[in-house]
Order: C-alpha cells, then structure tokens, then sequence
C-alpha cells in the first residue's frame, strides 16, 4: 500500500513582485557569499514584506549564484530596499561580487508545493 501524496499548498499571487537575480561572484568567492546569503535569510522576519526568498546555485559555472525573491506589493518592495536587513547585506556582498548583477523581473501569479516542504524546518 502506498502512502497518500502530501497535501499541496496552492496559492494564487495577485499583485506580488518578483525578482530574479544573477550574482556573479568572484573567482573562488561562493562560499563566502552563500554565508553572507545564509546570514540574511536568516534575518528575514526583519522584512515582513518579503514573502520568498530563494538562494540558487548554478550547477554548471562555480562563480554564480540566482536568487527568486519574491514581495507582497511595490511598498513591500520599497521597504525591503530601504530596510537596516539589506543596507547590511549591500555592505557585506559587493565586496565578493565580480561584476554588476543582473536583475529580471519575474511576478509570481501561483505557487504550488507540497504542505511538507512549507513546514520543514531547517
């Protein structure tokens, strides 16, 4: 007998904003950014604005990191670039970044995930 699948967590997104983020870092520098990463995500009940935040490693070029973010509304999105949280995290990362990182702007409209995954802890 097979267990049944978990429960799906399904949400429509309207109005959120999203970014995703290219950050390429400096030639052996990845782990020291993924801590200062880890560090700010960590702290991100600081900025209840921010509803998801995803760090990514790219599995074909060692020097680059992605990160999915993602905002309530613009004013969640003002407020994340003018909270203390992220004046700290622009103090730490350019340091270990080697170029400009790029950004796109990618809204989510759903998100659909197993409840299991939104309870973990890590």
């Amino acid at each position: 007998m097979t267990d049944p699948p978990d429960p799906m967590v399904d949400a429509v997104l309207p109005g959120r904003i999203g970014l995703l983020v290219r950050i390429p870092v400096l030639p052996g520098m990845r782990p020291a950014a993924l801590d200062v990463l880890n560090r700010y995500v960590d702290d991100l009940h600081e900025e209840p604005g921010t509803e998801a935040f995803m760090v990514c490693v790219d599995p074909d070029d060692q020097n680059v990191i992605w990160l999915y973010e993602w905002f309530r509304d613009e004013a969640a999105l003002q407020a994340h670039r003018e909270a203390p949280l992220f004046g700290r995290l622009m103090s730490e990362l350019p340091q270990l970044v080697g170029e400009n990182p790029g950004i796109m702007r990618l809204d989510p409209l759903r998100l659909r995930m197993t409840q299991a995954l939104s309870t973990q802890r890590s």
